[in-house]
């Protein structure tokens, strides 16, 4: 039997599909044109001149695809700007040699890059394409034109932002789904079914499109009840797999609100009131959160996946390994933590209350109604490019957290009144954003269903 392909064999694999069926459609234009009423008066060429036309046709609808193939990417970055491009270099090379030394611009001014060669890939495409459909003999005239119109499209494509492959909708292959497991019923099933699956985590790139591709396919694979078998692999008896699932999917959860969190740390407005973030009256620019907030798809495919696990595992798991394991605990405060961050990037305030205000409606403290600079900041944020995503992001964690407590929820009401549910769904340690005791206000929040 044959093995599954690596990760990034994947992604060569539907690229070159995607190659197959731009020949077929480049063939068909081709063809009608050459045959066209239109241009064969203009075209008394040989059988060798129009076979070397169809062959440099070709040739530049290849150079157009390779350099969209390098552009394309499931994540959304900002490039860096001509400015910062050129004084970079000024500095590299009057100033420091550590101009680049910044994985975070080198990144973005690989993307600069990338979109020129783009541009300039697609303008001498279309030069050399309306070059080849109208005749070699025809003239600089019609290239020139398709040099123009190639141009034109670029920035267009490149100004819609249509490089960035988007889920779940299906683009040119690259985004369907592709199932990291062996057949059912073979050797390699039957021995370990999630090899596959943590090696395309493990040897993929970070934030790649085969590790979205990952991501995907065990999200999938817990929500439905198609291959129960491949979730019931994950709880087997060793616990290893499943510590290596929960890790793999925590792990941009914990990069979301560790990011967050350093970007308050680092707007802060007065020192002396952390860990008191949500208190601040004033946020920073959405600029600060682009990269943390742009790994949406991503983060809400892994908020998703820990869920349906750790509620699944109250049925599914024999061996009590979610237990054992303190996976619980980790993934519990991992989405409060994330949640708090999300919700104070929106501009949420959360105040701590005393355990005998948590319960019941008197206990309730409502906010006052504040018309100065919160109220205004709140505006400014649900008005930003990246008020959206957050609001998506918090719905997602919200529901996640409720999928764990539909689940466990007479089980942490008993822990609740015995003291015990700090201890068995909080983490020991400081969180990643907040403190432990905004963790199990939240988490208490949640327990009586009044989490909003």
């Amino acid at each position: 039997m044959s093995s599954l392909p690596h990760p990034e064999v994947v992604v060569k694999n539907r690229f070159l599909g995607f190659l197959i069926w731009q020949s077929i459609t480049s063939t068909f234009i081709f063809i009608f044109f050459r045959i066209s009423v239109f241009i064969i008066p203009r075209l008394p060429s040989s059988f060798l001149l129009s076979l070397f036309s169809f062959l440099i046709f070709h040739l530049s609808q290849l150079f157009f695809s390779a350099s969209l193939y390098l552009l394309s990417s499931p994540q959304p970055f900002s490039p860096a700007s001509p400015l910062q491009l050129a004084f970079a270099f000024v500095r590299f090379i009057f100033v420091s040699g550590d101009s680049f030394s910044s994985l975070d611009f080198r990144r973005r001014a690989f993307l600069s890059f990338k979109f020129l060669f783009f541009g300039l890939a697609t303008a001498i495409s279309g030069f050399l394409s309306l070059i080849c459909v109208c005749g070699i003999g025809s003239g600089t005239c019609d290239g020139f034109r398709g040099f123009i119109f190639g141009l034109l499209y670029a920035s267009f494509y490149i100004y819609k932002q249509r490089w960035i492959l988007e889920f779940p909708i299906i683009q040119v292959l690259h985004t369907k789904r592709f199932v990291f497991a062996p057949p059912k019923g073979s050797a390699a099933a039957e021995a370990n079914p999630s090899k596959p699956l943590l090696a395309a985590f493990e040897e993929s790139s970070p934030g790649s499109l085969a590790q979205h591709l990952a991501y995907l396919d065990l999200c999938m694979a817990c929500e439905n009840n198609v291959d129960t078998w491949r979730r019931a692999a994950i709880f087997e008896e060793t616990g290893e797999t499943y510590k290596r699932v929960i890790a793999v999917c925590l792990r941009p959860l914990e990069h979301l609100a560790s990011a967050l969190a350093e970007g308050f740390e680092s707007h802060m407005v007065d020192k002396a009131y952390q860990p008191s973030i949500q208190s601040q009256t004033e946020l920073p620019s959405d600029s600060n959160y682009y990269e943390a907030l742009n790994k949406f798809q991503q983060c809400a495919w892994c908020a998703r996946t820990v869920a349906l696990l750790t509620a699944r595992s109250h049925v599914e798991d024999r061996f009590g390994i979610a237990q054992l394991s303190g996976s619980n605990a980790a993934v519990v405060s991992t989405l409060i933590s994330c949640l708090l961050s999300v919700e104070a990037f929106m501009g949420k305030k959360t105040n701590l209350q005393s355990p005998h205000q948590l319960m019941g409606a008197e206990g309730i403290k409502w906010a006052t109604p504040n018309t100065g600079r919160r109220d205004i900041v709140v505006a400014k944020k649900r008005s930003g490019p990246l008020y959206s995503k957050a609001f998506a992001m918090a719905d997602v964690l919200r529901t996640s957290i409720y999928c764990i407590i539909a689940a466990f929820h007479e089980e942490m009401v008993t822990g609740d009144k015995a003291g015990l549910i700090e201890k068995d769904w909080l983490i020991g340690s400081k969180p990643l954003f907040g403190t432990r005791d905004m963790l199990l206000q939240k988490l208490r929040h949640f327990l009586d269903f009044r989490a909003s």
